[in-house]
């Protein structure tokens, strides 16, 4: 069967029971779940200022996020992982990460005639490797009919939305180019509209031959206390000529996005759920397959029981199937909880419980489980208290008797880890 009629339907099925759970939210917004006030301190989205941005006295911020500590493991896999698992750190990521981080230096101006422009670079730091993550400018406040809307160009992070408890970005745009955020279609409802370009790689800083267009809706009320967004990107290749005249993409294969998330918070937490179609490739239309459809969907959220207590959950299905070789034809199951107590406005400790399992339509399946207890210490004790210390222990299991020789490793870990966002 054709993929894109197989995978379809089922996106609108689970679409349509799924969704309404987001309806029912109470009128009080939870504050942990609302982004930042202020723009120039998110640390992973592009940074989208508007006129009422508060400036600081020096114009100049710095921001980033950073995990760094010693990961101790005897076993063969230092990390718990199904092999084929395509949802980020499906089995759940506390106790399960490696090192890294990105920093960024942010500087705003104010002129004259009221526009306010914004210069931000950063560089990050993954797989012991340093690279320059950002460098661009924007604008704001520039045109009297749309005084929110942002104009920028330059290199960043781009449509990157992302899940906390698999740390996952169910789509991903990083790269070169330039768009608009923020344009007011009416009713409290904005658009966002981007062109977009890989970088090469090679540290010369030029354009990789994969492009997309990115589209945003967003604002979209459901009701007091529900927002959805709608986007939509293409893909698409230029030629890209190598030193001897060949070209690095002949085929110039095109790949279409489209997903959506809504968003809900009440008095006593919070809901997402979604969902996700794309044709010919995966979460990001720059890395092309000819045939390949992908279909993810999830329901994440947290629960505040009392003051002391918070779950955090996450429920998702990845499927890839590819027309033309369907050897790795898949579908990803993943389930993560993290009950977390808080001692006092310093001290929580958290136990996080996931299982992944990855089923191939040709027989055969993979799966994952994880445990890890992590005591804690945080500026302060809620669920998103950043800078944090954590000191904690990791077991699990992956059996991967559809794709290795040897199937089942064991895992036991031990760490001491500081994660901090600022």
């Amino acid at each position: 069967m054709n993929v894109k009629f197989k995978l379809l339907p089922l996106a609108v099925a689970i679409a349509t029971t799924l969704a309404p759970l987001s309806l029912h939210a109470e009128d009080v917004v939870n504050p942990e779940l609302t982004q930042p006030e202020d723009p120039l301190f998110d640390r992973q989205q592009p940074i989208v200022i508007a006129p009422d941005t508060p400036i600081p006295d020096t114009g100049m911020k710095f921001t980033g996020y950073a995990r760094y500590g010693l990961h101790y493991s005897d076993s063969m896999n230092k990390y718990v992982g199904a092999d084929g698992q395509n949802a980020g750190n499906a089995v759940g990521r506390l106790g399960n990460e490696s090192n890294g981080g990105e920093f960024q230096f942010t500087k705003a101006f104010i002129s004259d005639n009221g526009a306010i422009w914004d210069v931000s670079v950063m560089l990050d730091h993954w797989s012991d490797k340093v690279g320059l993550k950002k460098f661009n400018a924007g604008v704001t406040n520039v045109f009297a009919s749309q005084p929110n809307a942002y104009l920028w160009a330059g290199r960043d992070f781009h449509q990157r939305p992302q899940q906390n408890l698999n740390d996952y970005f169910w789509m991903f745009h990083d790269g070169q180019g330039g768009g608009v955020y923020n344009l007011d279609i009416g009713g409290g409802v904005k658009f966002d509209l981007s062109a977009i370009g890989s970088t090469d790689g090679e540290g010369r800083g030029g354009d990789g031959g994969n492009y997309a267009i990115t589209t945003k809706i967003h604002g979209i009320s459901l009701g007091s206390s529900t927002q959805m967004s709608i986007l939509t990107n293409y893909g698409f290749d230029s030629d890209k000529f190598n030193d001897d005249g060949s070209k690095q993409n002949p085929d110039k294969v095109g790949a279409f996005q489209i997903g959506a998330a809504i968003d809900s918070n009440w008095s006593f937490g919070g809901t997402q759920f979604v969902i996700r179609y794309t044709d010919n490739a995966d979460a990001s239309t720059f890395w092309k397959t000819d045939g390949l459809a992908t279909f993810y969907t999830s329901f994440t959220g947290n629960v505040k029981a009392s003051d002391a207590w918070n779950t955090e959950y996450l429920l998702s299905y990845h499927a890839l199937e590819n027309d033309n070789d369907s050897a790795n034809d898949r579908m990803n199951y993943s389930a993560i909880v993290r009950p977390m107590y808080n001692w006092n406005e310093v001290h929580s400790t958290w136990l996080e419980l996931g299982t992944s399992i990855v089923d191939y339509d040709n027989g055969g399946k993979n799966t994952a489980w994880k445990a890890t207890l992590s005591q804690n210490v945080s500026i302060n004790a809620f669920w998103a208290g950043r800078p944090m210390i954590r000191f904690y222990a990791t077991v699990g299991e992956a059996d991967n008797k559809a794709t290795k020789a040897d199937p089942e490793q064991d895992t036991f870990a031990l760490g001491a880890m500081f994660e901090a966002w600022w």
